[in-house]
């Protein structure tokens, strides 16, 4: 625990003007971003007795290490900087909504030549017109079934959009008067555009005027005693007027507006939104957060707004924003929404009349939200903090390990052998700190050999961020896998310094477990990295800007799946690097039994243990996360053909190559001149393909399991 007097800064030396301030762990890890209109007045409030603060605020002063600040010319810019900083860092003390389901809307694709309407959820894309969210998909395609009466505009996919288009026949809808059928020019693009354009006007809330265009051409209809079609414009304003009735009218006045409420208790708070548009509820969403900061309503507010429009523009931002609370700056807050739109936004708490009374159903649905919330997280929290303790008490920890790191191989009969790292923090999932590996300090079958190589790769290179930044020296050979200078073994074991190998037949201190073409480092191994990734030494710099990084930050509890010899291992590789404060166990599926480095017998676990199950969570995702790996470059291996091997030529020549001849069997038979024949290949070109062919290793035969029979390639390129 960090004493704040120890990072404070000096008398005069912070600005008294606005700005955004930052706070740092000892890991130069962001944990919390905030803005003032003083940084001067705002900081100190900081570094106050700590028995005077908030315990959570007292919480996020002791584990930060550093503050820093970034002046601004005003307010709303410093607003502005404070959403952008809270996207990129994703400081654990500040509040963050979260939403409990991906809502889904209804979307518009205007930036396609013939416009779809249809379903979407997801990050919003650029060029689609997007309307909700709703509730419920079907609630979108019930509405969308009445509307396509009118507007016949094309829901249908590319793919069946240009079958129709080739086979010259439309879809159903089409046959049905559902779709306008442009796929076989029943209308021209410009026609299908407008029709998609009036049925954005109309879900944007311009109702009347269709409705009333129809109902006059029905009448006209009538009266030239065209029945049938006056008989179907009626069935069309039937079915606009229930798809409107979907949406209650709860706004006489046809207002646009966003109503946001809030419900919360000392440690939780959930925010409803209800879209209205045109007078009409046309979506609604919810979220739900942990006060892991000392904010009133006003702050969560401020927050929700953040969230809600911090990537909107134009009309997502509504003309008026009502809230149960005025943020902290109304003034600076109404600026930043009506730059995001483009015009102004009304930002206020409703008083009387219809607009406070749908508040208050608002904050009904706020209350229900965050008590069915706190319903079901209740066990979750219980179970997964039980869990922790469990595995505490069971593997001598002095602490909970916050986070869990599981290290599995994967291979097929010693090919493509990788490895996986999968990071668990409070219990779950971290997908974004997953890293995946490719074993490179040797080849062939050998668990415990690519266990210890992955572990001595991820803690080298947290050794090496830490030296970075100052946290961490060298002390003597422990520190960089390097041997005595003498030569003479360790007493563990371990390989001096000459490169003999070890006992073990591990890779010792001066051995290559770097990525390909790189060199080492002379008597240190250098950082491994993920797949892909570049070793430490090619890597290029980078800054420390609170960034996550790859492997920054160290677990409380390192797994491995195995038994007896992977845990030693992984022990041995941390010995070497001179870890010595990361516990480390095994978990072999045969029994299940957890294993600790230099114990004869496992830990065994009640089968009923939360503990168990949580270590079986961890190693199966492992699990999974390796093998997908594995397969993944095992597929791309046997999808390769020699034609890889010739530098400049690309996909689209290997085609033609392929189209030409047939197969590469019959390429491989071909002359220079006949392969010179085909479009776009030279003779030098030609020259390469026939040197690659003529000197590739023959193709192992396919294999039918079910008969035994080898399966041979025939001329046409094709299995049989």
């Amino acid at each position: 625990m960090a004493d704040p007097s120890s990072y404070r800064p000096k008398p005069g030396q912070i600005p008294d003007s606005p700005g955004v301030y930052k706070f740092r762990d000892e890991h130069r890890r962001v944990i919390y971003v905030g803005k003032a209109k003083s940084l001067r007045q705002r900081l100190a409030n900081y570094f106050q007795d700590l028995s005077g603060l908030h315990p959570r605020t007292r919480t996020m002063v002791t584990t930060a290490a550093s503050v820093e600040w970034t002046v601004v010319s005003t307010e709303v810019e410093a607003l502005q900087l404070e959403y952008s900083w809270i996207k990129e860092y994703d400081p654990r003390f500040n509040v963050k909504y979260r939403d409990d389901k991906s809502y889904p809307y209804l979307a518009v694709t205007l930036n396609e030549e013939f416009p779809r309407v249809q379903v979407m959820r997801g990050a919003k894309k650029k060029g689609v017109r997007y309307f909700g969210p709703y509730g419920h998909a079907w609630a979108i395609r019930e509405t969308v079934d009445l509307m396509l009466r009118v507007f016949p505009v094309r829901t249908c996919s590319a793919g069946v959009f240009k079958n129709a288009a080739r086979t010259g026949r439309p879809c159903l809808l089409g046959y049905i008067g559902k779709c306008s059928a442009p796929c076989v020019g029943r209308v021209t693009p410009e026609e299908h555009r407008e029709l998609a354009d009036d049925f954005c006007d109309f879900m944007a809330g311009r109702t009347g005027t269709y409705i009333r265009r129809l109902e006059k051409d029905m009448m006209a209809a009538a009266e030239e005693m065209e029945y049938e079609r006056a008989a179907r414009l009626r069935d069309d304003v039937e079915a606009l007027k229930r798809a409107m009735e979907k949406s209650a009218v709860v706004l006489a006045d046809a207002t646009d507006a966003d109503l946001i409420a809030v419900a919360e208790d000392e440690l939780e708070a959930a925010v409803q939104i209800f879209h209205v548009r045109g007078g009409r509820v046309r979506g609604q969403r919810g979220w739900v957060t942990d006060k892991v900061e000392n904010v009133d309503t006003s702050g969560l507010v401020e927050h929700a707004l953040q969230q809600l429009y911090g990537e909107e523009t134009g009309d997502s931002v509504p003309k008026e924003v009502l809230v149960p609370a005025l943020p902290e700056d109304p003034e600076a807050v109404s600026q930043w929404l009506a730059d995001r739109r483009g015009s102004q936004v009304s930002l206020r708490i409703p008083q009387r009349g219809d607009k406070k009374d749908l508040m208050a159903t608002v904050q009904r649905n706020a209350q229900q939200a965050l008590g069915l919330h706190k319903t079901k997280r209740a066990s979750d929290l219980t179970t997964r903090s039980r869990a922790l303790e469990e595995i505490a008490e069971a593997l001598g920890l002095d602490t909970a390990p916050l986070r869990i790191e599981c290290f599995d191989i994967s291979h097929l009969q010693g090919d493509d052998v990788v490895a996986s790292m999968v990071v668990f923090e409070d219990g779950l999932a971290r997908k974004g700190e997953y890293r995946r590996f490719q074993i490179k300090g040797f080849e062939g079958q050998d668990d415990v050999r690519s266990m210890h190589e992955v572990i001595s790769r991820r803690f080298r290179r947290y050794l090496q961020d830490k030296e970075r930044t100052g946290e961490w020296e060298q002390e003597g050979p422990a520190a960089t896998g390097a041997a005595p200078a003498d030569g003479t073994p360790h007493a563990d074991g371990t390989a001096p310094a000459d490169g003999t190998p070890h006992a073990d037949g591990t890779v010792p201190a001066t051995g290559t477990l770097q990525a390909a073409g790189a060199a080492p480092a002379a008597g240190t191994l250098p950082a491994g990295s993920a797949a892909g990734a570049p070793p430490a030494e090619s890597a290029e710099p980078r800054e420390d800007d609170g960034r996550p990084k790859r492997f920054a930050y160290p677990p409380q509890l390192l797994v491995v799946d195995g038994g007896q010899p992977q845990v030693a291992a992984a022990k041995r590789a941390l010995d070497e690097l001179g870890i010595d404060d990361i516990a480390v166990c095994g978990l072999a599926k045969r029994l299940e039994e957890v294993w600790l480095p230099d114990d004869d017998d496992p830990v065994v676990l009640p089968r009923s243990s939360e503990g168990l199950y949580l270590l079986q969570r961890v190693r199966d995702e492992a699990h999974r996360f390796a093998i997908t790996y594995q397969r993944a470059k095992r597929a791309k291996r046997i999808r390769s053909s020699p034609l890889d091997a010739v530098a400049g030529l690309g996909e689209s020549r290997k085609q033609a190559l392929i189209k030409h001849f047939g197969s590469v069997k019959k390429l491989k038979q071909a002359t220079i001149d006949e392969i010179c024949a085909v479009p776009g290949i030279g003779r030098r070109t030609a020259e390469s393909v026939a040197v690659a062919l003529a000197t590739a290793a023959p193709a192992t035969p396919a294999v039918n399991t079910a008969t035994g029979e080898i399966i041979e390639e025939d001329d046409g390129g094709s299995t049989t």
